[in-house]
């Protein structure tokens, strides 16, 4: 049976960590879903989704087993629809395991067949976070050392 990971997130934008962690994911699944959680009906995000979808697809053009969706349902849903029984998700610091470990909770209660599979951080990439590279790039500072891709 194919092991298929769903890597969640919101990607605004999709960081070095971001692709650290799909990378690494390769050597224990088959393949990678890259799920951005995306409702139309909001405007809040600072970069379109759409873009982040041309430059994650671009960042990975030479894995063919990572693909990139988007979704607005429960994450437990969406990877049942999927074929997935792995969450993928990094963590930083102790604060994104407090955090993921309630989310990992519901998840598992939503969908009992539901494994969150955590990967830490490579040390490199541990300050870089989404909110922060926002901030950089809003007040047009370099984040190109940030990212996977060029803006």
């Amino acid at each position: 049976m194919k092991r298929i990971a769903i890597f969640p997130g919101s990607f605004d934008p999709f960081t070095k960590g971001h692709e650290d962690i799909v990378l690494r994911g390769l050597q224990l699944f088959d393949e990678v879903i890259i799920a951005i959680g995306y409702n139309s009906g909001k405007s809040n995000r600072y970069f379109p989704v759409e873009t982040m979808i041309e430059k994650i697809e671009g960042t990975f053009k030479k894995h063919p087993q990572i693909s990139v969706q988007t979704y607005a349902e429960l994450t437990a849903d969406f990877a049942k629809k999927n074929g997935s029984k792995y969450l993928l998700r990094g963590l930083r610091n102790t604060t994104d395991f407090e955090y993921e470990n309630s989310i990992a909770q519901v998840n598992r209660l939503l969908n009992t067949e539901l494994e969150s599979v955590f990967l830490i951080t490579s040390p490199q990439f541990a300050s870089i976070n989404s909110s922060i590279i926002r901030e950089v790039h809003r007040y047009k500072g370099d984040v190109s050392a940030m990212l996977p891709y060029k803006l």
